[in-house]
């Protein structure tokens, strides 16, 4: 059999006892399949954006929206006085559709309308299921959906980067400005993507795009499912955002969450047309326990399509190049993975899967590949789960990345609970390279999560108030000393052991302080945490540049070698003298981490030639100390076998990364 078609149990014996089941879920998928289109291909009969929502009509307008148990629809707005008046009152075609024709003359740019539903017993405000732009009124707080017509529509300039291994910079649009207010896309284009380019980083990972009420949900209580936050800008300042990105050689993907949403009626799906069970699981199951949003009913054929057009339309509208799907744990278990370990295979064949929700994975994965082969599509599971991150083709669910969520929880373990002299190599290297041999993987030291309200930063856990009056360049302190080592060290076994992708958040890269915390009652809503202090990487006096310019170094050595590609192999772990060591297609990496003792000669088995120190995290161009002289080339006398010992002089916490020549 051709390696193309084997299933994920033919190379992993492990497996082979849920035979049963991964066959059943990928007839499963296959049947999906057929029932969207006869010709295997879903992405042109997946346009529900197409069709609902407003939409031109010749001259006029066409509105439509999909709402059963609704027994009246009128379309209120600036252009009636937000009356009930039987002019804009939409006429039922059948299954549930609603629709309105309207002349021109009616709607114009910038005009605010929503909804008026009446169901049996009641009936109330609501905005569109497909809302293309929503904004707030800045007293009221209340949304409402804007016709979006503007007068010249955005062309596109460039065409979609080919980036190869994702080196992913995940930003929040509203906290990436030195200010304390809700920053912009012409903020994060004018001022932090020249940063992203000059880091080396190919892919953008973008939080909160789509319309979410609360600011401080991070934009994970969606509402609005179509719609580009508007608190941001417009969408045309986002599509020169993106634009400006791919020439300059970065993808755009955006964080979608399609897990769960936002409870709120007046603004969300939630009771659209007076009943729960539209979108989502009626009863219990359609609340999520921990969130206390919505959970959509991923079986429901309207909801399928609902979802996917969404995928559709961020890729047709905004030229995106992929996502990062939240929430994948959540939605795959009918307990949502909530205080579960997930210790063995039987975790993900228990009956306790939403197969569900899994065939809809698969067919957004599906869908994204047919519109862009390039682009890329990444999970964020916890659980693990077999084959999400394999071919659909191979019994797996599509993924081209799954999030190496561990490896984060297991630093924050490590710094918060472990001394340093007590790290064990061979635990670190075994979390870090822990993985499927079939499946991609991206890793972090910390992203988002690991700094929001609660928690810190890597930096700041490692030197806490120390920052406040350490960083100056001409201050010795050896809190700080230890905390930039670690800090850069951390993320360089990170990167370099990772499984195909490896991700920074916005700001740690220089060892940004502190934490994340977006305005809300509890700290008088202040944006003092919401926000990037890029000045204490500008300013030359200060130590953070020095952890920014080890990042950038890291980065683009990772891009240019392609490191990313090559298989990790290891080499030394060595428990009592705290060194680890580990090869990357040329490469050697060798770190010691030993809290006080350098050795002046230290040696191991390599493949035989000359040796150059290609990033040496102890130089004083990173804040180090200078004890090697990064010019001298290192040599590997050859044996019989074509190996040859390297010595090495490894200073206590530094890191050397040599280049076979």
């Amino acid at each position: 059999m051709d390696d193309t078609k084997k299933m994920i149990y033919d190379d992993d014996p492990w497996l082979e006892p849920y035979r049963d089941t991964i066959d059943g879920r990928h007839r499963k998928i296959a049947e999906a399949v057929s029932r969207i289109s006869r010709s295997g291909k879903i992405s042109g009969a997946v346009n529900n954006h197409l069709y609902y929502g407003l939409h031109r009509d010749g001259d006029g307008w066409v509105f439509r929206e999909w709402a059963p148990n609704a027994v009246r629809i009128y379309l209120i707005g600036e252009f009636n006085n937000w009356k009930r008046v039987p002019a804009y009152q939409l006429r039922p075609l059948g299954n549930g559709d609603w629709e309105i024709r309207l002349g021109g003359m009616f709607l114009s740019h910038g005009m605010l309308y929503k909804l008026y539903v009446e169901w049996p017993g009641g009936g109330g405000e609501r905005l569109p299921a497909y809302s293309f732009r929503c904004v707030q009124d800045p007293e009221t707080k209340v949304f409402a959906a804007q016709v979006w017509e503007p007068p010249v529509r955005y062309v596109w300039r460039h065409g979609k980067p080919k980036t190869g291994t994702p080196l992913i910079y995940e930003a929040h649009i509203g906290m990436c400005s030195e200010d304390e207010r809700v920053a912009g896309f012409d903020d994060f284009r004018e001022n932090v993507l020249p940063r992203v380019a000059e880091l080396g980083y190919n892919t953008l990972q973008l939080m909160a795009l789509q319309e979410h009420p609360y600011y401080g949900s991070f934009g994970y209580q969606v509402s609005n499912f179509f719609a580009l936050s508007s608190r941001f800008g417009t969408p045309e300042q986002f599509k020169r955002l993106v634009d400006e990105a791919h020439s300059l050689g970065i993808a755009v993907i955006m964080d979608i969450v399609h897990s769960h949403s936002v409870a709120n009626a007046e603004e969300g799906l939630g009771l659209i047309d007076g009943s729960q069970s539209l979108y989502f699981h009626d009863g219990e199951r359609g609340r999520h326990p921990a969130w206390g949003s919505l959970c959509f009913d991923y079986g429901k054929w309207p909801v399928r399509y609902f979802l996917l057009s969404n995928c559709k339309y961020w890729m047709e509208e905004y030229n995106l190049d992929g996502f990062r799907f939240d929430g994948a744990t959540s939605m795959l278990y009918y307990d949502h993975g909530l205080g579960r370990d997930f210790k063995g295979y039987e975790d993900y064949f228990d009956g306790g899967v939403d197969e569900d929700a899994l065939v809809y994975l698969a067919l957004a994965n599906r869908l994204i590949k047919e519109m862009d082969p390039c682009a890329i599509s990444v999970a964020e599971d916890v659980s693990g789960m077999a084959g999400l991150a394999a071919p659909i083709d191979r019994g797996g669910v599509g993924f081209d990345y799954r999030m190496s969520m561990g490896i984060a929880d297991h630093w924050i373990k490590w710094l918060k609970e472990v001394p340093d002299e007590q790290w064990s190599m061979g635990e670190i290297y075994w979390v870090l390279t822990d993985k499927r041999a079939d499946e991609k993987t991206v890793s972090y030291a910390e992203c988002h999560d690991q700094a929001l309200v609660g928690d810190k930063t890597i930096a700041f856990r490692l030197m806490d108030k120390e920052m406040y009056c350490g960083m100056r360049k001409d201050d010795h302190n050896p809190v700080i000393d230890r905390g930039m080592a670690l800090h850069k060290m951390i993320r360089l076994v990170t990167a370099a052991t990772a499984g195909g992708g490896y991700l920074n958040f916005m700001g740690n890269e220089f060892g940004h302080p502190e934490w994340i915390d977006f305005p809300r009652e509890g700290n008088g809503w202040s944006y003092k945490y919401a926000r990037r202090q890029w000045h204490l990487v500008d300013d030359p006096g200060l130590k953070y540049r020095f952890l920014w310019n080890f990042d950038r170094d890291m980065v683009h050595l990772l891009s240019r070698s392609s490191l990313l590609e090559g298989e990790v192999s290891p080499i030394v772990r060595d428990e009592e003298k705290k060194v680890l060591v580990f090869k990357r297609k040329n490469y050697i990496f060798a770190l010691n981490f030993n809290v006080n003792e350098s050795f002046a000669d230290y040696s191991f088995d390599v493949e035989a030639g000359c040796y150059g120190i290609a990033l040496d995290s102890d130089s004083s161009e990173y804040g180090g100390f200078g004890r090697n002289d990064d010019s001298m080339p290192h040599f590997a006398s050859g044996n019989d076998g074509g190996y040859g010992k390297l010595s090495l002089y490894l200073p206590c916490r530094s890191a050397l990364v040599l280049k076979r020549l």
